[in-house]
């Protein structure tokens, strides 16, 4: 006998306990790829000794419901993936599929599947990631192809891309299916930019976070309702800068962390269930920009 489903269930979709910040560019500005686990209440570990390619501008998102994919980056530009465990080892490299770039985004749709999209070289191109970790060839681009843009997800198994850099700061979005498909652009909301950041917060909602605007580093935040839409500026918290990355934890919280305010830097800032961003919490481990991060178990 089947099981009876009250009506008006919320649906459940996975949500990751712990997250990971990997790779990036150091103080020297040298490539690594050191890595940092986030524990399910967001305390960030020391290092753990790199495993793979060292890069940075490189990109990460979830699959399998409970791992993690590290892809991409600069500057050779690489395509080469690293696998991330569902207790958070990253795996050596596997050899790289689809066009070499850096400056991409990544985030999970369908529950268990994630997606690469756009890129240095101004492009739109996408590849999938199954949930075997498995990422396919290119998929032709669709919306304006640009470069240093963030993902995340929303409404619990959908995906989003946001702001970037064409030949100016940009601030329009590309909305992706549960089933992987990009849509083309939605007309931006909030204040252009690059280098900002974005994770899943609340198990069906996302934020975007901190970049640079043309101008100077900032800290607002813009968040992304269960429904795609992206809200106006909220004031942004802690210190204003640049390519840092976020990841969820805690099942229904996230985690901006790193970034370059000026200098390279490791301050972390939590963001609640209900997306609120507190204020910097100490850094942990190597001071770096241009990291990617992703949540798994």
């Amino acid at each position: 006998m089947f099981p009876i489903i009250p009506a008006n269930t919320a649906a459940s979709f996975p949500e990751n306990d712990e997250g990971i910040f990997g790779y990036g560019l150091n103080s020297s500005a040298e490539p690594v790829a050191m890595s940092n686990l986030v524990s399910n209440a967001g305390v960030v570990a020391s290092d753990v000794a790199g495993v793979g390619t060292v890069r940075y501008d490189l990109a990460a998102c979830e699959y399998g419901g409970d791992k993690g994919i590290f892809g991409y980056g600069c500057c050779d530009p690489f395509s080469m993936t690293n696998l991330v465990s569902n207790a958070g080892v990253i795996s050596s490299d596997v050899a790289g599929v689809g066009t070499a770039r850096h400056m991409l985004a990544a985030c999970g749709y369908g529950e268990d599947k994630g997606i690469f999209g756009y890129g240095n070289g101004n492009v739109s191109t996408t590849n999938l990631v199954s949930n075997a970790g498995v990422v396919s060839s290119d998929v032709a681009g669709v919306g304006t192809a640009r470069r240093g843009l963030k993902a995340c997800e929303y409404g619990g198994d959908k995906g989003i891309f946001g702001y970037g850099y064409t030949d100016t700061q940009v601030s329009m979005s590309n909305l992706v299916s549960n089933a992987g498909v990009v849509s083309s652009d939605v007309a931006g909301v909030g204040t252009v930019r690059l280098g900002a950041s974005a994770c899943g917060y609340g198990g069906d909602k996302g934020i975007f976070g901190y970049g640079h605007d043309g101008s100077s580093v900032v800290s607002m935040t813009n968040l992304v309702s269960n429904a795609g839409v992206v809200a106006s500026d909220v004031a942004g918290v802690g210190t204003d800068r640049s390519y840092s990355a976020a990841c969820e934890y805690g099942g229904d919280k996230g985690i901006f962390g790193y970034g370059d305010d000026g200098s390279k830097v490791s301050i972390t800032n939590l963001v609640s269930n209900a997306g609120v961003v507190a204020s910097d919490v100490a850094g942990v481990g190597t001071v770096r920009r241009s990291p990617a991060a992703c949540s798994f178990n």
